[in-house]
């Protein structure tokens, strides 16, 4: 239970950017209004798998944030993307915020067989015709 308010809590700091004491109180209390789910039995190495692939997410924010900025991406596309087999429930969050923290991507739906329908902004090189 502890566990889930720190990660809670540390989402809600990370989303909102603002350490005021309003906000903590808004954020504590959401927090603990919140239902708490049962744990799974989560393996050790799929945690250290995640906290690595949080790590990678990071600075690959700031370079799609970059790439955008500096080339505009006007094309879009909806794909399927098979998730990895027997995730708990903190797991598939995870992965949907992993996918969902990058810029250029955005989870539509976690499908109950295992899919996620990604929705994602691609740069395309148009080539022109020359008259």
């Amino acid at each position: 239970m502890i566990g889930q308010f720190i990660l809670r809590i540390v989402i809600w700091f990370l989303l909102t950017a603002n350490f005021s004491i309003t906000n903590i109180i808004i954020g504590v209390s959401i927090c603990l209004l919140m239902p708490y789910y049962r744990s799974e039995n989560v393996r050790f190495k799929d945690v250290l798998q995640g906290i690595g692939r949080i790590i990678q997410a990071v600075p690959q924010a700031y370079i799609e944030s970059f790439e955008m900025i500096w080339q505009p991406h006007t094309h879009e596309e909806v794909l399927m993307e098979k998730a990895k087999y027997q995730r708990s429930a903190a797991l598939v969050f995870l992965d949907i915020f992993l996918i969902t923290f990058t810029p250029k991507t955005i989870v539509l739906k976690h499908h109950e067989d295992g899919w996620y329908s990604i929705h994602r902004v691609v740069r395309r090189i148009s080539k022109r015709k020359n008259p």
